[in-house]
């Protein structure tokens, strides 16, 4: 059996895009090459896996029970790259990092800045995503957590508990009184998730009786509910920090939950500078911005 690195790369590229012109951009090749590696992968299996539907292609059973272990040959290979990418004891090379949306855009640029400074050679890459990356599988490198990890072979570090508060832009409030309990709340515009999820069960439970046919601006990106916050749509939760340092006034201040926060990586790792500067530059930048 003849199978080859490019071909399964452009099989989870059409998997992940639901085409070939998809796969093709996102690997920069031509479309044709990109049907070529299918084809000859398939030729190699012995089976189809993909069918042809009005929306692009479909994968077949086979080819949806063979996704995980290409994911996971990719991030192996994605991982390759960034361990060869400087000698283990260079502040330099690749590191990649994953942390909450919020924290992502608000909080880690400031800490990149400074180790740019320090460390020119050091290349950062970032991925907000709310889903916790796996750093066993070598997703990431480093990775902020809003929660406590649980796996063995992990280094871990708990930065402290991230408050999170009711807000409301100045210009939001000019024309209309503010709250002062959450039975005020009614009338207002409330921003919020477009589902049900999570961290929606655990404001309930904390005492704001918000549901989702009350809220006026929907989003499941926490940033696009910040976002919302800052520009005077409504009132909203957010993390207390960004709050005071971005001018919004905080309102029903006994609400209060809390993010606790860690900064993890794989204890394989630590030996490396760079990844072991990154490491400590988060832990040093998280731990000031929670004062």
């Amino acid at each position: 059996m003849s199978i080859d690195w490019e071909q399964q790369r452009a099989f989870l590229a059409v998997l992940e895009t639901g085409s070939l012109s998809g796969a093709a951009r996102r690997l920069n090749l031509a479309q044709p090459t990109v049907r070529v590696r299918i084809e000859a992968l398939e030729a190699a299996l012995g089976t189809p896996l993909f069918t042809r539907s009005p929306g692009g292609l479909t994968p077949t059973e086979r080819g949806r029970s063979l996704h995980e272990h290409a994911r996971a040959m990719a991030y192996a290979s994605d991982a390759f790259v960034r361990t060869a990418s400087a000698a283990p004891e260079e502040i330099a090379g690749t590191v990649r990092v994953t942390a909450s949306e919020v924290i992502a855009v608000e909080v880690l640029p400031r800490v990149f800045a400074a180790l740019a400074r320090e460390h020119p050679r050091l290349v950062i890459e970032l991925s907000p995503s709310n889903r916790n990356e796996d750093v066993l599988r070598r997703e990431a490198d480093v990775a902020v957590r809003m929660v406590p990890p649980r796996q063995e072979a992990l280094v871990a570090r708990r930065i402290g508990a991230v408050p999170l508060g009711v807000h409301a832009h100045p210009s939001y409030l000019a024309d209309r009184p503010a709250p002062t309990s959450v039975t005020d709340l009614t009338g207002h515009r409330v921003i919020g998730p477009e589902r049900d999820s999570p961290i929606l069960r655990t404001v309930q439970e904390a005492g704001f009786p918000i549901r989702l046919a009350d809220l006026a601006f929907r989003s499941d990106s926490d940033h696009a509910q910040l976002a919302a916050i800052r520009a005077g749509i409504g009132i909203g939760i957010c993390q207390v920090p960004i709050g005071m340092r971005d001018g919004l006034v905080r309102l029903l201040p006994d609400f209060e939950l809390a993010l606790e926060t860690w900064v993890v990586c794989h204890e394989d790792l630590r030996g490396l500078a760079r990844v072991r500067t990154v490491f400590d530059a988060l832990v040093a930048g998280l731990q000031a911005y929670l004062g």
